[in-house]
């Protein structure tokens, strides 16, 4: 049996005013036109190791460094403005 990659993402819990619904085709959360996330966003995908970002979520490489991951992780949590928590999933 081969072994199979762990892929990660960073999931968050935005503020009221900034959470995407189950209807919101990207107009809140990380996908929210604001020129703030737009920079955000901006930062998050200059990183080789982010394959994607969902309006709830930032998904990782598989073998992402835990130093990066904990780092973005950091950097997103400091948001105060637009999240209130971050963290970490992993699936298969």
């Amino acid at each position: 049996m081969s072994p199979v990659a762990t892929t990660q993402s960073l999931q968050a819990t935005f503020q009221p005013d900034w959470h995407p619904g189950p209807g919101d085709p990207g107009r809140r959360g990380f996908l929210s036109p604001d020129p703030r996330v737009r920079t955000l966003l901006r930062v998050l995908v200059s990183y080789p190791e982010v394959r994607h970002v969902l309006p709830d979520r930032v998904s990782l490489e598989p073998g992402a460094d835990v130093r990066l991951i904990e780092s973005i992780m950091r950097f997103v949590s400091r948001q105060a403005w637009l999240v209130t928590r971050v963290t970490l999933a992993e699936s298969r």
